[in-house]
């Protein structure tokens, strides 16, 4: 191995037993990390990315998996002949890792303090009392606030933000050389990204620690990352330094993943996806702002389909016996409309009530004050018979697919449920019929109507839960996060589809997200949550160019731009 290099993979070969197959996942890779530096790992699911990362620290599940060739060299080790044992010197003391879902790594019945001292009682010989004073240190290293509080805390009472920021203490407790950070920002707000990354950048000059950062997300990569290596099927298709990728890719793949996501600058009426790219059959068709004009004038001369007046929503908890009640409001005297065939974007970071306004328009809660006008009728007085009779006409699309489908139900009787419920058809036999052209709408087949949801990937699953949203033909659809978990070329398709889906059935959307080039490039008009309230709402051009509220300004200035 040489000297300058900290580690070094070569010709590493995985492959994955299944079903008594054998498939190769990895094929041949090699490339090497240097002393503090961070390397970028892009690629989208299944490209490979986690699989070699996990081989590193010898986690890949032993039934299953096996590393057919190649090595690791860390410290004129080759860790992939290493027993168990010996990992366990290494591995959170050498190389450590932050996960890529931070509520399922972290215990959630021990409190976040006792899950960091564990890794120090392990790995050190420090006292009871100096193990907790490291782990306040910690905390403090990772800009935690209040860290008492954090500390006797269980992970379901901290953000997303601060659940990150845990998992970053537990992994530099030991001030390891490696440290291997999957996807630690996919589902944090773009500002709790933004201070993840000067974090993560921050720790590693101040440790000389050498990370290795994996994400599907080019743009972010350009923000941290010293070299970048692309990984497409098994295979790195492409590794050079950040600027080199990001000005002159060489690879049609590389390409690909820098031209899927939506330009803040350009408005194309389809985004390219990777296939796209790959196959040389981009539309570059542009919206002009004249177009957008002309559209709007057509839109907004018409009745508002929804009126938004002075709704609150107040929560009062209760957290203990003899202690006063809190009161906190989620939504606070907020006021808009929306009109039909329009996409209204809402964003806002967590914990600003963007989807508790959307639960409250869908009337999953009730609104402690103010008003909602549907087609003229204040629906927040409707009797239940009522509301159900409502519910065919707003419709939402979840964040999360998999947890909305029924595991046991197959996903053509899924989408044939809502139906059924609601009356639409004559019999089932009709009602599957429609149900099959509406899963070739959304881009799948007959042959899918049988099959469960565990059998589907990310992509088709959400495809699925659109299907089932559009099947009922509702008026407004609120989609709540609903392509925050994808990854960026199936993002772009999923985007297309729902603008290809408005177009032709003239839905009206209320898209809420915190990504904001994805919310830009899907409204016609924007508004800006903080804390309850409406802090901006305009065009979406117009606040993306010319933002008036600091807060928008921080939010926008969030954004990974890419080089």
């Amino acid at each position: 191995m040489s000297k300058t290099n900290l580690l070094t993979v070569k010709d590493l070969s995985i492959s994955f037993v299944s079903d008594g197959t054998t498939n190769a996942i990895i094929h041949s890779i090699s490339y090497h990390l240097e002393p503090n530096e961070i390397l970028g790992i892009v690629g989208e699911s299944g490209s490979g990315k986690s699989v070699s990362s996990l081989a590193i620290l010898g986690l890949l599940p032993k039934k299953i998996s096996k590393i057919t060739s190649g090595s690791i060299l860390y410290d004129t080790k080759d860790l992939t002949q290493l027993s168990s044992k010996a990992f366990q010197q290494i591995r959170g003391k050498k190389i450590a890792m932050i996960f890529q879902e931070p509520m399922s790594s972290l215990n959630p019945s021990m409190r976040c303090g006792s899950q960091v001292e564990e890794v120090l009682k392990q790995h050190t010989s420090l006292s009871k009392k100096a193990i907790k004073a490291e782990t306040l240190s910690l905390f403090e290293k990772v800009k935690l606030p209040d860290p008492n509080r954090v500390y006797n805390a269980y992970p379901h009472e901290i953000s997303g933000g601060q659940k990150q920021r845990v998992m970053i203490a537990m992994a530099i407790a030991c001030k390891p050389e490696i440290l291997i950070a999957d996807e630690p920002t996919t589902a944090l707000d773009v500002t709790v990204q933004k201070d993840i990354i000067a974090l993560l950048k921050e720790l590693q000059t101040e440790n000389n620690m050498s990370v290795i950062f994996i994400t599907h997300d080019l743009a972010l990569i350009s923000e941290i990352a010293d070299r970048v290596l692309v990984m497409y099927k098994g295979e790195i298709v492409e590794q050079n330094t950040v600027e080199h990728i990001f000005n002159t890719p060489a690879h049609d793949y590389t390409k690909a993943l820098i031209n899927s996501r939506p330009s803040l600058n350009v408005r194309l009426k389809t985004l390219p996806t990777i296939s796209d790219v790959m196959n040389a059959t981009v539309s570059t068709v542009e919206l002009t702002p004249q177009m957008r004009a002309d559209n709007h004038k057509i839109l907004y001369n018409k009745p508002p389909l929804l009126e938004v007046k002075n709704v609150e929503k107040e929560y009062i908890s209760t957290s203990g016996w003899f202690t006063k009640p809190t009161h906190f409001k989620a939504v606070d005297a907020v006021s808009f409309n929306i009109y039909e065939g329009e996409t209204l974007g809402l964003v806002g970071e967590s914990g600003c009530g963007k989807s508790t306004l959307g639960n409250t328009i869908l009337q999953l809660d009730k609104a402690t004050a103010g008003r909602i006008l549907y087609q003229g009728v204040d629906i927040t007085k409707l009797s239940a018979s009522e509301t159900k009779a409502l519910r065919k006409d707003i419709q939402i699309i979840f964040q999360d697919p998999y947890s909305s489908l029924n595991p046991r139900i197959p996903v053509g009787k899924a989408i044939m449920e809502p139906m059924k419920v609601h009356g639409l058809y004559k019999n089932d036999a009709e009602r599957k019929e429609k149900t099959i052209a509406i899963l070739e709408r959304v881009g799948l087949s007959e042959a899918y109507f049988n099959r469960y949801p565990h059998e589907f990937s990310g992509g088709q699953r959400q495809r699925i839960g659109i299907a089932r949203t559009i099947a009922l033909q509702p008026k407004l659809i609120v989609c709540d996060e609903s392509v925050s978990a994808l990854d960026i070329s199936v993002q772009a398709q999923v985007l297309n589809l729902l603008n290809e889906l408005k177009e032709k059935f003239n839905f009206t959307y209320l898209f809420i997200s915190h990504d904001l080039a994805v919310v830009k490039y899907m409204s016609d008009q924007l508004l800006v949550m903080n804390a309850g309230k409406i802090e901006e709402l305009d065009d979406a051009d117009v606040i993306y160019n010319t933002p008036k509220k600091a807060y928008t300004k921080k939010l926008i200035n969030a954004i990974p731009k890419g080089l």
